[in-house]
């Protein structure tokens, strides 16, 4: 699973963890909501939020996936079900 991506202040593109992402996200938010950010500024976060958005909604889907568990039945076969 591809980890999302950020930009260092280098310009270098390191990885990023769905925590750290969804830190950004909320921090985001928060200026946004705040309304002190100029326009320009609030449209490329508006785009940046978008982006941290979708790649926080796709490592939850996988995680969702992986989030199975095996199960032995009454006739001793085992079963993959979705985790509940």
């Amino acid at each position: 699973m591809a980890s999302p991506k950020s930009k260092t202040p280098s310009g270098k593109e390191s990885k990023r963890t769905f925590e750290q992402s969804l830190d950004r996200l909320e921090k985001i938010v928060e200026m946004l909501e705040e309304g002190e950010v100029p326009l320009d500024q609030s449209i490329q976060l508006f785009e940046e939020g978008i982006e941290l958005s979708k790649e926080c909604m796709e490592t939850l889907s996988k995680a969702e996936l992986r989030i199975q568990k095996l199960v032995k039945d009454v006739n001793g076969k085992f079963e993959l079900l979705d985790f509940q």
